[in-house]
């Protein structure tokens, strides 16, 4: 029997392990995921506090429910492990690491490739490894694969690529906190360096999600969520550009997306914000513009939607600025509470959010800065801020010793109709306070 029919065995029979490195946003779900499918789970992380959290059943993810890390954490099937050099026992290993950008929006590889050769210096004959974390189109088959066979090298195990050990694509799709689509039902893309890899990586995921769409290729893959996040961020830089040209009209952006919304054909709304946050959208179109480059092809149009969409804190702030200038009030020791810190409405996920990229240009300015959220405790250091701040508890009080009010998240949980009778002043980015307009008159003000 072939080394991939003896994976192929293991995964049809659900003897197969499955290991996942990186118990994130991406890979906690996945494992879970894998678990549900019958499959034993080894998750692997660098963080000893998330192992301690899995084996305990504490949920450091709350978006996930406590109900994940308690089924796991009570299963003979499941153990997390900070552990690397046990990464030669599972039969199949996806890797679930961040794909961050340096300073010059550059690619930064270096959790994918230590992830490659922390596998290689255990990696054995009969091993399936996909990488799932989103990245430019080439990284799987040009550094994923070579850093993976050469520490394997370096180990003393010189293997030979489809026919020892397997190597895959399949970029994660998650979006957290969305209550229509979980990790089981969300479509899963797959493709392999080979014709084994991709059969092999599809039926694995077949035992963890509901429907798995096999590409031709490893790049067609890591192309289709480039793809995915691009139109997302070029679609967002739209309306956020046209949110400022309406501004200047006196014309209300959220009402006309909402006309055009009418529209059954033709039409998908996106909505303007205060910048872009999330872990895909602000950073994988410099994945691709970067590696275009590399090929000596200009990206004009998606290095222009990043720019629109990177501005956006200024223009918010440019709006604080006149707004509270309007006041006779200078930004400089001004009170200044900003409402939500995570990117995106009633999940604590702060990855890249602009609430961080606010805070520090409103602090270069003088101002005073508190902020609120009820998904969000205190503020940890992120890739470019490190700020020590805990948040407010929302009271008529705590409203009304602040000069202005800055919602930056619209989270559900957030009291709007005391907000409306207490704040001085309010700059909405996200049309959280439509309902309130008449009744707060000019101190409603749209960023």
């Amino acid at each position: 029997m072939s080394t991939a029919n003896e994976i192929r065995t293991k995964i049809d029979q659900r003897t197969a392990t499955v290991g996942i490195i990186g118990l994130g946003y991406v890979g906690l779900p996945l494992a879970h995921a894998f678990h549900e499918g019958g499959l034993r789970v080894i998750g692997f992380d660098i963080d000893p506090d998330k192992i301690s959290a899995l084996s305990e059943g504490r949920n450091y993810l709350p978006h996930l429910g406590a109900e994940l890390t308690e089924n796991l954490s009570a299963s003979d099937r499941f153990e997390g492990t900070a552990d690397f050099s046990r990464l030669g026992e599972p039969d199949a290993i996806a890797v679930c690491v961040p794909t961050p950008i340096g300073k010059h929006h550059e690619p930064n590889l270096q959790y994918v490739i230590q992830s490659a050769q922390d596998i290689g210096a255990a990696l054995r004959p009969g091993q399936l490894v996909t990488l799932v974390s989103t990245t430019y189109p080439g990284t799987t088959r040009d550094e994923f694969a070579p850093a993976l066979l050469e520490a394997a090298k370096n180990a003393g195990n010189t293997l030979t690529l489809g026919e020892d050990v397997f190597v895959a694509f399949s970029p994660e799709r998650e979006d957290p906190g969305r209550k229509s689509h979980s990790t089981r039902t969300i479509p899963k893309l797959v493709g392999g360096l080979g014709d084994d890899a991709t059969d092999l990586a599809c039926a694995l995921f077949e035992c963890a999600v509901q429907e798995v769409v096999p590409c031709s290729s490893a790049e067609i893959a890591e192309s289709a969520k480039i793809l995915e996040n691009t139109f997302r961020a070029v679609n967002i830089a739209l309306v956020n550009e046209l949110k400022v040209i309406l501004q200047d009209m006196d014309i209300d952006v959220w009402e006309v997306i909402r006309a055009a919304s009418t529209k059954p054909f033709g039409f998908m709304p996106f909505y303007p914000g205060p910048g872009l946050g999330g872990h895909c959208i602000p950073i994988d179109p410099f994945y691709l513009a970067w590696k275009a480059r590399e090929i000596g092809r200009a990206t004009q149009f998606i290095e222009l939607a990043g720019q629109v969409n990177t501005q956006m804190p200024g223009y918010v702030v440019e709006r604080l600025v006149l707004a509270l200038n309007d006041r006779s009030k200078a930004v400089r020791g001004s009170r200044i509470l900003i409402l939500g810190l995570s990117y995106k409405p009633d999940i604590a996920d702060t990855r890249e959010s602009p609430t961080f990229e606010l805070i520090a240009r409103l602090k270069d300015l003088g101002a005073f800065i508190e902020f609120s959220d009820p998904h969000v405790t205190e503020m940890v250091p992120v890739r470019k801020h490190n700020f020590h701040m805990e948040s407010l508890a929302l009271t008529p009080e705590t409203i009304e010793s602040f000069d202005a009010i800055l919602i930056s998240t619209n989270h559900t949980a957030f009291d709007y109709e005391m907000l409306a009778k207490h704040a001085p002043l309010i700059l909405d980015t996200r049309d959280a306070m439509r309902r309130w307009e008449k009744e707060m008159g000019e101190r409603l003000v749209r960023a």
